[in-house]
């Protein structure tokens, strides 16, 4: 498997690359940017996975995701993959809408014609990709967490249960709980997903915590001011089944803050630093 450079730059004593594959996951060319800390020649990093959320490329986080001196103080390296594939080709929402299709993948491997030629976002994130990533970065594979925003929030939540062993730590900015009982999820699942309920459920991270996955902890972070709080977000459904299930959750609901990056650059730094400490 071989990337090409697209861009690199100078940041924090590391440098902040933009790279782009062949991705036989989705058929299709995927970019992705990865922040790498200055380090001993040999020296393995821990890796953090940032999955994004609806209309974004990896150049949201990147650009104003603000995380890259945390990164630099706790020797992590940054991950941020696409969140869908693209490209001539490649289907899109029928009626051009945001929540799906192009820039919204939900972090599914599709099941539905058309989709399923190329929308494979979960083999994408938790196989192909990181196989590239511990071949072509200084990563340690072994010390891995993953965090997310909303669509990827959810993405982080569900990979995250699935995978207890491989991240050691999961945490979510504002993320979607409960797709299956919301309208972005229902539309995104059915689409993706077709009918079959039981593979909605390995999707949700609600319904996998009732399913019986665990986790030794979990961070989220939202917005009061969120104005997808109510309808699409729903955290109290999380909380719900984490104080079920015995999962610590540190849930902090922000006074004043909204959906945009402007609160997630707030509470970046808090998050890596959590993550950091788990992943020593």
């Amino acid at each position: 498997m071989t990337i090409e450079t697209v861009s690199t730059a100078r940041a924090f004593g590391g440098t902040q690359g933009v790279y782009r594959h062949a991705s036989d996951a989705t058929g299709t060319d995927m970019t992705f940017s990865v922040y790498v800390p200055d380090h001993a020649p040999g020296a393995r990093l821990p890796v953090v996975w940032y999955l994004s959320g609806l209309t974004c490329t990896p150049a949201n986080v990147t650009e104003k995701g603000e995380y890259r001196r945390a990164c630099a103080e706790h020797g992590l390296i940054f991950v941020a993959p696409d969140t869908s594939p693209r490209g001539e080709g490649v289907p899109d929402d029928a009626d051009g809408a945001y929540d799906f299709g192009l820039g919204a993948g939900f972090y599914v491997d599709a099941t539905q014609v058309p989709f399923d030629r190329h929308y494979a976002m979960w083999s994408y994130v938790t196989e192909e990709l990181p196989a590239l990533i511990g071949a072509e970065f200084s990563a340690d594979m072994d010390r891995q967490s993953i965090m997310g925003h909303s669509m990827g929030g959810h993405g982080a939540l569900t990979i995250g249960l699935t995978h207890p062993d491989r991240f050691r730590a999961v945490s979510a900015f504002a993320p979607i709980v409960a797709p299956s009982q919301v309208p972005w999820g229902k539309k995104a699942l059915g689409g993706y997903l077709g009918e079959d309920r039981a593979a909605w459920r390995r999707h949700d991270a609600v319904a996998l915590i009732e399913d019986g996955a665990r986790v030794d902890a979990l961070l989220v972070d939202q917005g009061a001011a969120d104005n997808f709080l109510v309808e699409q977000l729903r955290p109290h459904l999380l909380a719900e089944a984490c104080e079920k299930a015995g999962i610590d959750l540190s849930f902090r609901l922000q006074p004043g803050y909204d959906h945009s990056y402007y609160f997630i650059s707030t509470f970046m730094a808090d998050h890596l630093g959590w993550h950091a400490a788990r992943l020593k």
